[in-house]
């Protein structure tokens, strides 16, 4: 390969970080190259080092990271770069996109002045005049309607996929021949995920632009990769095109990452069950019950209220997982915070365990509230930091059950922590010192601790590794079925929903448009919302994702 046709290569990448508890090798001899108007995909779990590469591209690493290697960018070597040498880098060589874009673009400043931001510090005499038109250039360019109106707009009045699209355009702005994606669509619904993996195939396509794809998300890989390289403990363990990675992967790690991949159809639950065991299911009692339920929001400073649930209609009964799907927005978190108690039901009916939750006093429901166990998207934020594992386990018991003694705490304790296959010793640590599955393992911990009768699950697993999220899932099921709770599972991921419930509702702007079977909505879908999302879905097979992709474009 000629050094014409590359645009970044990669050679011998250490990265080190000196902690307390020694060095962490957070990448070890790390050699790769991207081509001219390549994508490549750098795959690998949180702690493989996918995210420390990408960010030594750009200088972007802390100062206690001690950095070797070379990184070759269009003939420049970035490694020890400082200053306004790495400034001229960043921007107008290569750009990054970073996972959450709402953490990335500043709330005082409207958009037309944060795209200008970059061109500013390489073109300092550009008008303002200048920026704006520019700024409206590649909004256009990414799919933002209106640009002429909306560069003078703030970033809190854009929805998730929009506020990518900017940062997309902000990399645009400078002209960059690289852009490194650092998980860009994780935390987007999969119809929103579609879209901007279509932007970036057509900036690819359209400039000629490589980009470094970081992720864990296999069907993304698959949609959008050409070719595909594997991280493992700050190590490339394989590299190879995307094709050829899918039909024979190698290493035992990538294998390892490709079967734990949920796919529509492939272990779905409800599909094993005989036409007696659902009837069986169908005829226990109703834990939940919604009859023509509306929750509204009120509106402020004179605006009219937000009909965030309209006339929803479902049950769950004892001991069944009952799926949620739909985007943000659709009112999916809003349903499970009125069945725990936490909005208040606006119309209709919603009876949890027989409690009427319409005009429900407090002192009433607080004694039911031990019966509903909550298990949220990001355990991190939900955990107090101050705690240990073991009195955040312990903190539903103190509160419901007063008369057990301190050792039948932490004998309870123990044994959730067993359920959840857990050593005792993590009841000592605190969450910062767990990963993302191990807290994710202490929240159901906590949840399961006084025996509920429902879980509440609110996309329990959207943030987690493929392999870790497999692990979660099948703690989840495995409990479920010896405990006999009964659970709200709500999710984006067709596939998550297909391995868990036996039946699903899909949601969509605050209404159920469709709702049965899990096996049978998710193979015969009816709602040309319902279609649309499973449309959007990644399919964990290039050549079929390619033909999928094919086949809705021409739809």
């Amino acid at each position: 390969m000629t050094d014409d046709a590359l645009r970044m290569r990669i050679s011998h990448l250490a990265v080190d970080f000196a902690t307390d508890g020694g060095t962490v090798h957070a990448a070890r001899g790390v050699s790769l190259t991207l081509k001219k108007g390549e994508i490549m995909a750098l795959v690998g779990e949180s702690g493989s080092g996918k995210s420390v590469t990408a960010r030594s591209i750009l200088g972007l690493l802390p100062s206690t990271a001690q950095v070797s290697g070379t990184i070759d960018l269009d003939g420049v070597n970035v490694v020890g770069l400082r200053g306004r040498e790495l400034r001229t880098v960043r921007g107008s060589r290569a750009a990054m996109i970073f996972q959450e874009p709402s953490g990335s673009l500043n709330p005082v400043y409207p958009i037309w002045w944060q795209i200008g931001e970059g061109l500013r510090a390489h073109q300092p005499k550009i008008t303002k005049k200048e920026i704006k038109k520019r700024a409206v250039e590649v909004l256009d360019v990414v799919g933002i309607p209106d640009p002429d109106r909306r560069i003078t707009m703030y970033p809190h009045e854009f929805s998730g996929g929009q506020k990518q699209r900017i940062m997309i355009a902000m990399a645009l702005a400078m002209g960059a021949d690289t852009i490194l994606a650092d998980e860009p669509t994780t935390a987007l619904d999969v119809t929103v995920q579609a879209e901007i993996l279509d932007l970036l195939r057509g900036i690819r396509d359209r400039y000629g632009t490589s980009i470094l794809l970081i992720t864990h998300n296999m069907g993304v890989v698959a949609d959008l990769a050409d070719t595909a390289a594997v991280m493992y403990h700050g190590r490339i363990v394989e590299r190879a095109d995307i094709q050829e990675l899918f039909d024979n992967p190698v290493h035992p790690y990538t294998k390892q990452l490709l079967a734990a991949v949920p796919r529509v159809g492939a272990a779905s639950l409800s599909a094993r069950l005989t036409e007696q065991q659902r009837s069986e299911i169908a005829s226990r009692p109703e834990i939940v019950a919604a009859r023509g339920l509306e929750v509204t929001y009120p509106g402020r400073l004179g605006k009219p209220g937000f009909r965030a649930v309209r006339g929803v209609d479902f049950t769950i009964h004892q001991g069944e997982v009952y799926g949620l799907v739909g985007e943000s927005g659709s009112g999916k978190s809003t349903i499970s915070r009125a069945i725990a108690g936490l909005e208040r039901v606006s119309s209709g009916s919603l009876k949890v365990d027989g409690f009427e939750m319409n005009g429900f006093r407090e002192r009433d429901f607080r004694p039911l509230r031990k019966n509903i166990g909550f298990v949220f998207q990001d355990p991190a934020t939900s955990f107090d930091p101050q705690l240990t594992v073991g009195q955040a386990i312990a903190e539903p018991l103190r509160i419901h059950r007063k008369d057990l003694t301190k050792a039948e705490v932490c004998k309870r304790v123990l044994e959730l922590l067993d359920a959840v296959e857990l050593l005792p010793s993590y009841a000592e640590r605190f969450p910062h010192e767990l990963s993302g599955g191990q807290r994710q393992r202490i929240s159901v911990a906590r949840a399961l601790a006084l025996n509920p009768k429902l879980v509440i699950a609110d996309e329990p697993t959207s943030a987690l590794d493929v392999s870790i999220q497999a692990k979660v899932l099948d703690l989840f099921r495995s409990l479920r079925q010896e405990l006999g709770f009964a659970a709200l599972f709500i999710t984006h991921d067709l596939a998550v929903v297909d391995m868990v419930a036996h039946r699903v509702g899909v949601l969509h702007r605050g209404k159920l448009v469709e709702e049965g079977i899990t096996s049978e909505i998710l193979s015969h879908p009816k709602d040309p919302y319902t279609v649309k999302l499973l449309d959007s879905l990644p399919i964990p097979d290039p050549a079929a994702q390619r033909e999928h992709r094919l086949t809705r474009q021409h739809a």
